[in-house]
C-alpha cells in the first residue's frame, strides 16, 4: 500500500471517527463534519467572516516580513561584525529563542493595548530567533573554496557578496520562510485571542462567548486545509527545485 493511499485512508478514519463522536454528544461541544463544511462555506459569502481571514493573512505577512529582515540582519551583524558576534549569538538570539510567546503578548498589550500592532509585534519577536539562526548557520557553513575562488574573479566585497554569499544562502532563507510560516498560523490565534480587535483568533474569542462551536470548528479546519494547500502548492515543489537545484552543484 502506497504513502499516499495510507495518509487518505487516515484521513478518511479521522473523518469517520468525528462524525461518529458527533452523533453522541451534544453539538455545541462537537458540531458534526457537514456542519462545520456548511459553515467553512459561509466565509466565501460573508464580507465579515473574510474580513477576518483577510486580516489574519495580514498579520502573519507582516510579521514574516519583519522578523525575516531583522533576523537576517541579526546574522549578518554577527558574521561579518565581530564585535556583536557574543552579543547576537550568546545572548540576544538565546534570549528571543527562550522567552515565552505569551510573555510578549503581554508585554505588547501593556506597551500598545489592544490594536494590530500588539498582534505583529508578538508574532514578529516569536518568529526572529527562527530566521536568525537559519541564516547564521547557512553563513557558517559557506562553501570556502568557492569563497576563494569568488576572490580570483573579483575584489569587489559587495560583488562577491551578490554573486556567491546571497545564491548559497537561499535554501536557509527558504527554510527560515518556510518554518516562520507554520509556526505563524500556530501563534496568531492566540495573539489575536488576547491582544487583537480583528482577526480570525478575534473571530474565535467571539464564537467562544456565543457558544458558536461550529465558527470555532470552522476556523481551526480553514487554517489546517490552507496550511496544507499552502505546503502542497508552493512549499514542497519550491523545496524539490531547490534540491534539484543544490545537489547538481
Amino acid at each position: 500500500m502506497t504513502g499516499t493511499r495510507v495518509a487518505h485512508l487516515f484521513t478518511l478514519a479521522a473523518l469517520l471517527a468525528w462524525w461518529g463522536y458527533s452523533q453522541i454528544v451534544p453539538p455545541y461541544q462537537v458540531p458534526g463534519p457537514v456542519p462545520v463544511f456548511l459553515r467553512m462555506l459561509d466565509f466565501a459569502g460573508d464580507s465579515y467572516l473574510m474580513t477576518q481571514v483577510l486580516v489574519s493573512i495580514a498579520h502573519i505577512s507582516c510579521a514574516i516580513v519583519l522578523a525575516f529582515v531583522i533576523g537576517c540582519a541579526l546574522a549578518f551583524a554577527s558574521t561579518y561584525l565581530s564585535v556583536t558576534r557574543l552579543l547576537i549569538d550568546g545572548l540576544l538570539t538565546p534570549f528571543l529563542n527562550a522567552f515565552s510567546g505569551i510573555g510578549w503578548l503581554f508585554l505588547a498589550l501593556l506597551w500598545f493595548g489592544l490594536n494590530d500592532v500588539t498582534v505583529i509585534f508578538a508574532v514578529t519577536m516569536i518568529l526572529i530567533p527562527f530566521t536568525a539562526i537559519n541564516v547564521r548557520t547557512g553563513l557558517q557553513q559557506l562553501d570556502g573554496e568557492m569563497m576563494e575562488m569568488g576572490l580570483s574573479f573579483t575584489r569587489s566585497p559587495l560583488r562577491r557578496f551578490a554573486r556567491i554569499v546571497l545564491p548559497l544562502l537561499v535554501p536557509y532563507f527558504f527554510a527560515a520562510l518556510r518554518t516562520s510560516f507554520g509556526v505563524s498560523w500556530k501563534v496568531v490565534l492566540t495573539a489575536e485571542l488576547f491582544g487583537g480587535n480583528a482577526g480570525l483568533g478575534y473571530l474565535l474569542n467571539v464564537a467562544r462567548q456565543e457558544l458558536d462551536t461550529e465558527t470555532i470548528f470552522a476556523v481551526i479546519a480553514f487554517i489546517l486545509l490552507f496550511v496544507v494547500i499552502c505546503e502542497q502548492v508552493i512549499f514542497r515543489p519550491m523545496q524539490r527545485k531547490l534540491d534539484r537545484r543544490y545537489s547538481r552543484a
